[in-house]
């Protein structure tokens, strides 16, 4: 590659994170610059493939397509993935940043594959029956997510890969509270169905005004999932750089605070997108860097067992190779 294509492509990469999320684009700025690099190559990456399936601008303004045009989107993205991944020649510049972290920092295509089955799911239009099963979508397109982001930071042993993926899922499960509603409006629902029969309310009606009250309840049970998953996430700190670990809880405690807003606000939380002020970023900056460095003052509890388990096999399998390799060499 270039100098001029080199940074055409971390011009590209900055763009796409500035325009599609201020809360990753501020937290990003405390990695080291080879680490900030990677993570918003990846960032650009998973910002495009999500857009694309959603018919959306860096995360906004999403439209409804019909099956047969997602399903020919989503092919396109395997295909373009799959050469990423194999290094073969690629010209749209998000492949180009997922071929550069690929080669850089050993993600593996089971891992890029993971986040797009998670667009298949919503392609397909799955409805999710139990809160295990949208864990289940929550690990594809954030919690593998965090797995790749934590390679980026050098990361490879299996119990510091739990902590990020957690992550990843507490964040996920953030977001659908959140966004209950608008992802109705396009047709889509993450909810539990075992919760919707509980609060009577049909998947097809979750925008209507006069279910918020039951909205609000869900919404907040699910924010209620989360904490822990945020807290597993805090246990993995220590294992970081101390840069890249106040990155990461600085990220974190900025979609905690977004989950605190949908508790507090009730019915008033889809009066208009919930997100965080500049005054609480600032905030968030500030509990991540006390975090971060106060996590490597103490002995770390186990995972609790209770908390969803991440699939394994695969990843497992890559990093057994890569010790393997690195004993031959």
């Amino acid at each position: 590659m270039t100098p001029a294509s080199h940074d055409a492509l971390l011009a590209h990469a900055e763009h796409s994170i500035a325009v599609g999320s201020k809360s990753f684009a501020a937290a990003s700025r405390l990695f080291d610059a080879q680490t900030r690099r990677s993570a918003v190559l990846l960032y650009a990456w998973c910002r495009h493939c999500d857009d694309v399936i959603d018919g959306q601008q860096a995360g906004h303004d999403a439209v409804v397509l019909t099956p047969q045009q997602a399903r020919e989107r989503l092919a396109t993205l395997q295909l373009q993935t799959d050469a990423a991944c194999a290094g073969r020649p690629v010209h749209d510049p998000a492949f180009a940043a997922l071929q550069e972290v690929v080669r850089r920092h050993g993600v593996t295509r089971d891992e890029a594959f993971a986040l797009l089955e998670g667009f298949a799911q919503d392609v397909s239009g799955c409805r999710y029956q139990t809160l295990d099963e949208v864990m289940g979508y929550c690990y594809h397109v954030a919690g593998v997510v965090g797995l790749m982001m934590a390679r980026v930071m050098g990361v490879h042993e299996q119990q510091v890969l739990d902590r990020a993926c957690d992550l990843g899922l507490a964040m996920q499960l953030t977001n659908i509270a959140r966004d209950i509603v608008d992802d109705a409006r396009v047709g889509r629902c993450y909810l539990p169905a075992t919760w919707l029969a509980e609060f009577q309310v049909p998947a097809q009606a979750l925008a209507d005004p006069r279910h918020r009250r039951a909205v609000a309840s869900m919404a907040q049970r699910l924010v209620a999932e989360a904490e822990p998953y945020y807290a597993s996430a805090q246990a993995g700190l220590a294992a970081l750089p101390l840069r890249c670990a106040w990155a990461v809880a600085t990220a974190g405690q900025v979609y905690r605070r977004i989950g605190h807003k949908v508790m507090r606000a009730g019915t008033d939380a889809w009066d208009g997108r919930l997100s965080t002020t500049r005054l609480e970023k600032v905030g968030a900056l500030l509990s991540g860097l006390w975090q971060a460095l106060t996590r490597r003052l103490h002995r770390h509890p186990r995972r609790p067992a209770q908390l969803w388990q991440r699939p394994c096999d695969a990843v497992a399998h890559h990093d057994e190779h890569a010790v393997a390799d690195a004993a031959a060499r």
